[in-house]
C-alpha cells in the first residue's frame, strides 16, 4: 500500500472518539466501559476526557394512585402535576493510562464512573414514590491485550479486571400530614464487587481495520447495606441492608474501516443485561434472607427498577481533513429499559466531533450531540415474581430533549 494513504488512514483511526458516544443510555448507564484506550499505537498515553450531559424529561398528567395518604395532586395538598422536571445534568469523567510491554503486551489502567442515575422531581403530586433517587459510582479497571501476527492483520486477546463501589439514597415523602411537607423517608445504601473482562480483536492497520469483540462480567454486590431514616415521621434511624444484586454483564461488537484515503467508517452493537435488576428488597439488619425479597414479609420498601435488556447500536463515519484536524459524525439508538414503569424509552441522537491535533504528542477532542427521549407512560408493572411496582402514581411524558458535550486531552510518548 502507498505509504502517504496509510498514513492518512491510519491518523482517521481515532475520529470514532472524537464524538459523544452515547448521549444517555438507558438502565443504570452513564460511562458505561470503554477500552479504546488499548489500541493507542503510541508507545505510553495518557488521556482524561469529560462528558456533560442535560437530559430535559419532563412529566406529566401525574395521578397519585396510592389512596392512604391521600390525593397530592388534589386539594388540600394541590402539589404540581404537570411539567415536572425528572432530570438532572451530570458529568461523566473518565481517566485512563497506557503503556506497551515490548513488542506484543498492551496494558491500561482506567477510572470511571459507569452507573448512575438522577431523578429530582421535587414535592410533585408523585412525592410519595419519589423525592429525589441518585445513584453513583467508581470503577478502577486494569486490562491488557497479547497481540500476534495473523494473516495481513494481528490479533490481540484482551482480559482484565475491575472493581466498583456504589453509592446511592432515596427521599419520599412519608407523610404529608407534616406541616411543609417535611415528613419525609431517606434511604441511603453502598455495596461494592468485583468484575472482569474478556475479548478479541482482528486489525490490519495499513487499512484502518479493526473489530472487536468484548464481554464484560457482572459485578456481584452482596454487601448492600446502609440506613433507613424516619426521623421526621418518629421511628429514628434504622439500620438496613438490600438483598442481593448484580450490575449487569454486557457484550459489544466494535468495527472500524477506512474506506478511501482519509476516510474511516465505524459502527458498534452493544447488549446490556438490565434485565436483572427488577425490585431489590431494603430489611432491616437482622432479617433473614429468605425473608428479604420484594414479596417477602421482612422488606420494609424497595428499590423498583423493573428493566428490561438494553441495546444499543451506532454507525458513522470519519474525515482527516488535514494533519492537524479531523472530525466525525455519528448517529445512534439505544432501546429503552423501561417495560411501562419508568421513563426510559428509546433514545435516538445524533454527535459530531473535531480532533485538533498540534503536534504528534497532544491531541485535544471536543464533540457534541443532540437526542430525543421518546413518548411514554409510567403505571403499574407486575414483575415475574408477583411483585406489583408502580402502584402508588402515574404520569405520561412527551418526546423529550437531551444534549451533551465532550472535551478530552490524550498526550503520547
Amino acid at each position: 500500500m502507498n505509504k502517504m494513504r496509510a498514513k492518512t488512514l491510519l491518523g482517521a483511526t481515532a475520529l470514532s472518539l472524537a464524538t459523544v458516544s452515547m448521549v444517555h443510555a438507558g438502565g443504570l448507564e452513564r460511562g458505561g466501559y470503554n477500552i479504546d484506550l488499548l489500541f493507542d499505537p503510541a508507545q505510553v498515553t495518557g488521556d482524561v476526557s469529560a462528558t456533560y450531559v442535560m437530559p430535559q424529561r419532563k412529566l406529566k398528567n401525574v395521578n397519585d394512585t396510592n389512596a392512604v395518604d391521600g390525593n397530592l395532586g388534589a386539594a388540600p395538598f394541590n402539589l404540581p402535576s404537570n411539567d415536572v422536571s425528572d432530570t438532572t445534568s451530570y458529568i461523566v469523567p473518565r481517566v485512563g493510562f497506557k503503556a506497551s510491554v515490548g513488542q506484543s503486551v498492551d496494558c491500561m489502567a482506567d477510572y470511571s464512573q459507569p452507573w448512575g442515575a438522577h431523578s429530582n422531581p421535587g414535592l410533585w403530586a408523585g412525592a410519595n414514590n419519589n423525592i429525589e433517587t441518585k445513584i453513583t459510582s467508581n470503577n478502577y479497571a486494569g486490562t491488557c491485550s497479547y497481540k500476534m501476527d495473523m494473516g495481513k492483520g494481528q490479533m490481540r486477546f484482551i482480559g482484565g479486571v475491575f472493581y466498583q463501589e456504589l453509592s446511592g439514597f432515596k427521599e419520599r415523602l412519608v407523610s404529608p400530614l407534616v406541616p411543609a411537607f417535611g415528613g419525609t423517608g431517606r434511604v441511603d445504601l453502598e455495596g461494592s464487587g468485583w468484575g472482569w473482562r474478556a475479548g478479541v480483536a482482528y486489525e490490519i492497520p495499513d487499512i484502518a481495520l479493526r473489530a472487536s469483540l468484548v464481554y464484560n462480567s457482572q459485578v456481584k454486590l452482596d454487601n448492600i447495606s446502609g440506613a433507613l431514616d424516619l426521623t421526621n415521621v418518629g421511628s429514628g434511624v434504622i439500620p438496613i441492608y438490600g438483598a442481593e444484586a448484580a450490575m449487569p454483564d454486557s457484550v459489544e461488537l466494535k468495527l472500524q474501516s477506512g474506506i478511501a484515503p482519509g476516510w474511516l467508517a465505524f459502527g458498534s452493537i452493544k447488549w446490556v443485561d438490565w434485565s436483572q435488576l427488577q425490585s431489590i428488597a431494603i430489611c432491616p439488619v437482622g432479617t433473614p434472607s429468605a425473608l428479604c425479597t420484594p414479596t417477602g414479609l421482612g422488606r420494609i420498601t424497595s428499590l423498583d427498577l423493573m428493566y428490561r435488556d438494553g441495546w444499543t447500536i451506532t454507525a458513522g463515519v470519519g474525515h482527516k481533513f488535514n494533519d492537524q484536524w479531523s472530525g466525525a459524525a455519528q448517529i445512534s439508538w439505544d432501546r429503552g429499559t423501561s417495560q411501562g414503569f419508568g421513563t426510559q424509552t428509546d433514545t435516538w441522537a445524533f454527535g459530531g466531533g473535531l480532533s485538533y491535533t498540534p503536534t504528534e504528542n497532544i491531541e485535544w477532542r471536543v464533540g457534541g450531540a443532540i437526542g430525543v427521549l421518546t413518548s411514554g407512560h409510567s403505571g403499574v408493572v407486575v414483575g415475574k415474581d408477583g411483585y406489583v411496582a408502580g402502584s402508588d402514581v402515574s404520569y405520561d411524558f412527551d418526546n423529550d430533549l437531551v444534549t451533551a458535550l465532550s472535551t478530552s486531552l490524550k498526550v503520547k510518548f
